[in-house]
C-alpha cells in the first residue's frame, strides 16, 4: 500500500514545495511592475496587494507534474497521455491571457473571445468531450457542449474569486472530490495531476488565505477553472454518469451556482436599465457586489474568514453528497432527491432577496407600462399565452390520467386518442367563451363555465373514441371522469397563478422595504373587505411602494395571532400604543366603517403615540 501511494504523495509534496518557493518570487515581481489591486468601493481589500499570483500556482503544478513524469514515466500521464503536452500549451496560453488582463485590464469581450478560442482548440486537438458519456450525440453538439463547459468553468472561478482564499480553497475541495471519485471507480492512474494540483493549491493558500499577501488574479482563477473543467472531461467513463457528470457538477457547484445567478441578475438589470429610467450601468458584463460571497460577507458582518469557511462548508457538503452517491451506486436515487430538495430551498431563499425581486420589478414594469405600444403587445400576447398553456395542461392531464389508471401509452393512443381528447376539450373551451373572460375579475359563473367545458370536452372526446374503431378505448368511463377532473384542476390552477405570483412579488417587495429607513410602516385597524381592498392597492403598485403593512388590529380577540393576507393580527385597538412602539409604526389606517364617536375614541387612544391616522374608505355618491 505504501509503495502504491508513495508516487502520489511525492507529487503532492513536490507541488507544495515548488509553489511555496515560487509564489513569493512572483508576488515581488508583480509588485515591482505595478500589478497590484488598490482599495476601491467594490474591492474587499483595505491595502494594496499584488495580483497575478496565479503564475506561481501554474509553475508549481506543472514543475511537480513534469518532474514526476521524468521519475515515473508515462504512468503519470494517465488516460490523456497523448493530449497532455497540448493541454499544457493551451493552459499556458490561457494563463498568459489572464496575466495580460491582470496587467492591462483587457476588454471583457476580448477576454471572453480568448477563452472560447482556447476551449474550442481543446476540443479540436484532444479527445476530450462528452461523446464518452453520450456516444450518440453528433460532433457539432459535442463541440458546443465542450466549449460551453470549459468557458463556463473558467468564468465561474473568475467570478467567485472575490475573497481571500476563496477560489483556491473551493478548487482544492473540488479537486479532492474528483480525485476521490476516480479512486472509487478504480482509476487511480488518472489522479497524478490531481495530486500535483492539490499540492500547489495548498501551497498557494499559504499566501492567499486571509489576510492575503497575493491574489490569484485572472491568470490564476482562469487557470483553476480550465484545469478543473479538463479534469472532469478526462474522468469521463461510458458506464458511470455519476463520475463523469454529476460529481464534477457538484464539486464545482458553488462557483457554477454563483455564475448562473450573476448571469440572471445582470440580464434582468440590463433590461431594467436600458431605457434610462433607472440609475446604474446597463451592461451585462459589468461587475457588481451581489455575488454569493458578497451576500454571505454582509451576513457575517464583513468577516472574510467566516464567509470563506461558509462557502467551504457548502462546497464540502456537495462533494460529500457526490462521493456518497458514487459509493451507493444504484441506491443513490433517494439521496439525490433529498439533495435536490435541500438545494432548491437554499437557492430560492438566496434568489428571493435579489434576483426574484428584480424579476418582479421587470414583470411589473411590463405589465403596467403606460406605453400604448406595450399595452397593445400585452393584449395580443395574453390570449395566445392562455391558449398555449391550456393545450399543454390538457396534454398533461391526459398523461396523468393514463398513469393514474395504469393505461399503457402505446403509439396508437398517442397518435389518435390523445389528440381527440385534447381537441374536443379545447373546442368546448372556445365554444363556451372561456377566452373572453378577464380571469383576474372572474365571478363564480365564469368558473362554472370553465368546469362545464372540461366535463363536456371529456365526454365528447370519450364518445368519439368509442365510435372510432381504430382508436384505443380501454377504461372509457374511468378516464372520462378522471380527465374531466384533472383538466379542470389544471386549468383552474393556471388562472390562479397571476394573483399568487403578484402576492409573491409583493412579499418580496416587503422584504426589501423592511431594511429601508424612508419607508412608512403602517398598522391597519380592521381585517374585513376594506383591509383587503387597501392591501390589494399596495400589491398592484409593488414597484412604487413607499409603505408597508407591519401588522393588523381587530377588536375580535379570536382573530389574535392569526394571519390575514399574510399579515399578523397583533391585538385590539386598546393595545395599539404598545404595538406601535414594538413595531416602530409611523401611521395607522382605519379600514372599516366608523362613527364619529368611535373615531374620537381612536384619536384619544393614539394621540400620545404621535402617529398619523388616516381612513381608507370607498363609498357610492350621487352624481350631481
Amino acid at each position: 500500500m505504501i509503495e502504491k501511494l508513495a508516487p502520489y504523495v511525492l507529487t503532492f509534496v513536490f507541488a507544495l514545495i515548488f509553489t511555496l518557493v515560487l509564489t513569493p518570487i512572483v508576488r515581488e515581481v508583480n509588485r515591482r511592475i505595478g500589478m497590484v489591486d488598490k482599495p476601491d468601493p467594490r474591492r474587499i481589500n483595505k491595502v494594496t496587494i499584488p495580483r497575478g499570483g496565479g503564475i506561481g500556482l501554474f509553475l508549481g503544478v506543472n514543475l511537480a507534474f513534469w518532474f514526476a513524469y521524468l521519475v515515473l514515466g508515462d504512468t503519470v500521464l494517465g488516460t490523456t497521455a497523448g493530449d497532455t503536452p497540448i493541454l499544457f500549451g493551451l493552459s499556458a496560453a490561457l494563463v498568459a491571457l489572464g496575466y495580460a488582463d491582470d496587467k492591462f485590464s483587457l476588454n471583457p469581450k476580448v477576454k471572453l473571445l480568448g477563452q472560447l478560442l482556447i476551449a474550442a482548440l481543446t476540443w479540436h486537438f484532444t479527445r476530450l468531450g462528452f461523446q464518452d458519456v453520450w456516444p450518440q450525440i453528433p460532433s457539432w453538439l459535442d463541440a458546443v457542449l465542450t466549449v460551453f463547459w470549459i468557458a463556463g468553468a473558467i468564468n465561474a472561478f473568475n467570478l467567485i474569486d472575490g475573497l481571500d482564499g476563496l477560489a483556491s480553497g473551493l478548487a482544492l475541495i473540488a479537486t479532492l472530490g474528483m480525485t476521490g471519485a476516480l479512486f472509487f471507480t478504480g482509476r487511480a492512474e488518472s489522479t497524478f495531476f490531481c495530486f500535483a494540483f492539490m499540492g500547489a493549491l495548498l501551497g498557494f493558500l499559504r499566501y492567499n488565505y486571509n489576510p492575503a499577501s497575493v491574489f490569484l488574479g485572472d491568470s490564476g482563477s482562469m487557470y483553476i477553472g480550465y484545469s478543473l473543467s479538463v479534469l472532469a472531461l478526462s474522468s469521463h467513463t461510458p458506464d458511470s454518469m455519476l463520475v463523469s457528470v454529476v460529481v464534477p457538477l457538484l464539486a464545482m457547484g458553488v462557483p457554477i451556482f454563483d455564475t448562473s445567478l450573476a448571469i440572471l441578475r445582470r440580464s434582468i438589470r440590463h433590461l431594467l436599465r436600458k431605457d434610462g429610467t433607472e440609475a446604474g450601468n446597463d451592461k451585462v458584463m459589468t461587475a457588481d457586489t451581489d455575488h454569493l460571497h458578497h451576500r454571505i460577507l454582509r451576513a457575517v458582518g464583513l468577516n472574510q474568514k467566516k464567509a470563506a469557511w461558509t462557502l467551504y462548508l457548502m462546497a464540502s457538503a456537495l462533494v460529500l453528497i457526490g462521493l456518497v452517491g458514487v459509493s451507493l451506486k444504484s441506491r443513490a436515487a433517494g439521496l439525490w432527491l433529498a439533495a435536490v430538495a435541500a438545494a432548491a430551498i437554499v437557492i430560492f431563499r438566496d434568489m428571493s432577496r435579489i434576483e426574484l425581486f428584480d424579476a418582479g420589478r421587470l414583470l411589473n414594469r411590463v405589465a403596467h407600462s403606460t406605453s400604448v405600444t406595450s399595452r397593445r403587445r400585452m393584449a395580443k400576447l395574453r390570449v395566445p399565452f392562455y391558449l398555449t398553456c391550456d393545450v399543454l395542461l390538457l396534454v398533461a392531464a391526459y398523461f396523468l390520467g393514463c398513469w393514474a389508471l395504469k393505461i399503457p401509452l402505446t403509439a396508437a393512443r398517442l397518435r389518435a386518442s390523445l389528440p381527440i381528447q385534447v381537441v374536443a376539450t379545447f373546442g368546448c373551451l372556445v365554444f363556451l367563451r372561456t377566452y373572453v373572460t378577464i380571469w383576474s375579475r372572474a365571478m363564480a359563473s365564469n368558473y362554472v363555465r370553465l368546469g362545464a367545458a372540461c366535463v363536456l370536452g371529456s365526454v365528447i372526446g370519450s364518445v368519439a373514441r368509442y365510435y372510432i374503431p381504430s382508436v384505443p378505448a380501454s377504461q372509457l368511463k374511468a378516464m372520462t371522469v378522471v380527465y374531466a377532473i384533472l383538466s379542470f384542476v389544471f386549468l383552474l390552477a393556471l388562472r390562479f397563478v397571476r394573483p399568487v405570483v403578484r402576492d409573491l412579488f409583493y412579499a418580496l417587495d416587503c422584504r426589501q422595504l423592511m431594511g429601508r429607513k424612508d419607508v412608512s410602516r403602517i398598522l391597519v385597524y380592521g381585517t374585513g373587505l376594506r383591509y383587503r381592498a387597501f392591501r390589494r392597492e399596495l400589491v398592484r403598485t409593488t414597484s412604487a411602494n413607499t409603505r408597508i403593512i407591519v401588522g393588523l388590529l381587530d377588536d375580535d380577540i379570536l382573530q389574535r395571532n392569526h394571519y390575514i393576507g399574510g399579515i399578523q393580527v397583533r391585538g385590539t385597538i386598546h393595545e395599539a400604543p404598545d404595538i406601535i412602539t414594538e413595531l416602530n409604526v409611523d401611521a395607522v389606517v382605519i379600514a372599516f366603517e366608523t362613527t364619529p364617536e368611535k373615531e374620537a375614541i381612536i384619536r384619544k387612544l393614539l394621540r400620545p403615540t404621535g402617529v398619523r391616522i388616516t381612513k381608507f374608505a370607498f363609498s357610492e355618491t350621487e352624481q350631481i
